[in-house]
Formats: structure tokens, sequence, C-alpha cells
């Protein structure tokens, strides 16, 4: 069956579960090769025996500098190339200190930023340098959040996460622009909140979900599903947007755009 991804080798970072895991069915669906990169071994190793053949699974941890290196590698040793890459992993840095910037702490401070930001870093210099190899172009697209430009002072105070995904938003930007000449593609989604486990606080919590009926109108007002986001992301990473570069679209479902 011919895909929008078919004969596409993409590189997914934290896609053993939530958005990454729907992105990469979705990836395989669309006729890719993924090599998926998650934590966990025990989802990796579900994950592999769903996908079948054309998944390759690295079970390792995205803030280690090598990991990046590696899935990239196993990648180009597999299948003889890179065409795209998705950065997925981050997550809350809440029990570890994140919060309100009164309240930071240093633990909070490094340890979000590097789970949500250095891991990024690694993850699309080691795509880029395959790029570049290469000769052919990439696509790189990138997790934010909307609250990197979006806040939400009362239920969603954690200012290093916010810090982080703004961030992302600049080195998705700034790199956008540099290697353009070079036809590698830098895009991002925004997401607002979606059920996957990092949010298992804000699904609990009524008056959250009594916020997010207002602050996420769209398709009766609801939290997202990972798969809202699996349609921006395969076009994102195919051909179909490849007079695209340096965007941000945020998957939402109005947030950006409401009051709540």
């Amino acid at each position: 069956m011919h895909g929008r991804l078919s004969d596409k080798v993409v590189v997914i970072v934290g896609g053993t579960s939530g958005l990454g895991r729907s992105a990469a069915r979705a990836c395989v669906r669309e006729g890719a090769r993924v090599v998926v990169v998650g934590r966990s071994p025990d989802k990796a190793a579900a994950l592999a025996a769903e996908l079948g053949d054309p998944v390759r699974i690295l079970a390792a941890d995205a803030t280690e500098p090598a990991t990046a290196e590696r899935a990239v590698q196993l990648a180009r040793d597999t299948w003889g190339t890179l065409d795209a890459l998705y950065h997925v992993a981050g997550g809350s840095g809440r029990r570890h200190g994140d919060g309100p910037l009164h309240e930071l702490t240093d633990e909070g401070w490094d340890y979000t930023l590097n789970l949500n930001l250095t891991s990024l870093f690694h993850s699309n210099r080691a795509a880029v340098r395959a790029f570049r190899d290469q000769g052919r172009g990439g696509s790189v697209v990138n997790c934010g959040s909307v609250l990197g430009f979006s806040p939400s002072p009362r239920f969603f105070s954690t200012h290093a996460y916010a810090a982080a995904k703004a961030a992302i938003l600049g080195l998705t930007r700034s790199a956008a622009a540099y290697y353009a000449p070079q036809n590698i593609r830098f895009n991002a989604v925004a997401p607002a909140l979606v059920a996957t486990p990092m949010s298992e606080r804000a699904q609990g919590d009524e008056a959250i979900l009594n916020f997010v009926r207002t602050k996420q109108p769209l398709d009766g007002g609801r939290i997202g599903h990972p798969e809202d986001l699996d349609a921006a992301v395969v076009w994102l990473l195919s051909g179909e947007s490849r007079f695209v570069t340096g965007q941000v679209i945020a998957v939402d479902g109005g947030w950006s755009v409401t009051e709540g």
C-alpha cells in the first residue's frame, strides 16, 4: 500500500507511550520504516510486537547524549538512510521541584530542561548531521507545548517546563532559517492538554477538567487524544510539506485563541 511516508525512514524519540506511540503507529500506517526510542524495555517490546517488521526499537534514555546518535545510526545501518526525525520525548518536572519561579528549585530547573530541551538538542543535532552527510535534505518535527507561548497561571504554573517549551520553538525557528538552503526543514507542533501518562494529575482534577471544557472548546470541549496530533505530524514529516519550514502548528482544541 502506498502511503504518505512510503520509502521514508523516520526516527521517533520518545515513541513508546503517549503522543510518540500514536505517531509511530500513524507513520507505519503511512508506509514509513521507523526507529522508535523509548525508556521502557517492556513498552518498547510491546510496540515492536504490535507494529512488526517496519519498526526497530532502541530502549534507551533520551537524556543520555549518545542515545540520539545511536538511533540515527540504527536507522542508517538498517535502511541506509534517515529522512525525518520526530522528537516528542519530554515530561513534567513537577515532582523534582518545577513550579512558579519563586518556588522553582535548582534541581527542578536542571531536571526539566534536561528532559525537555537538552534531549531535543541532542536528537536535532544528530539528525541534521545525518542529513548534511547524506546531502538530500530532511525534516525535523519537534513537540513543543502551548504553554511555551500561551500560559495558564492558575492550573499549569511550571515555569521551567514553559521555558523549555518556549526554547524549543526558538531552536526550531533558528535552525529552520539556517538550514533551509540545504533543504533541511524544522517545524514544531504545540499540543495543549492531551490524555497521556504525563498528564494524569490534570486528568484527575475536576477543576482542570472544567477549565479545559472552555479552554479547548473544539469538538465539544475536551482533553486532546494523542491521535489528534498524528495527521499534522505525518504531514510535516512527509514530502507534502516540502515548502514549509519554521512553523509552529498548535493542535490545541482552541486553547491558544480562547480565554477559558
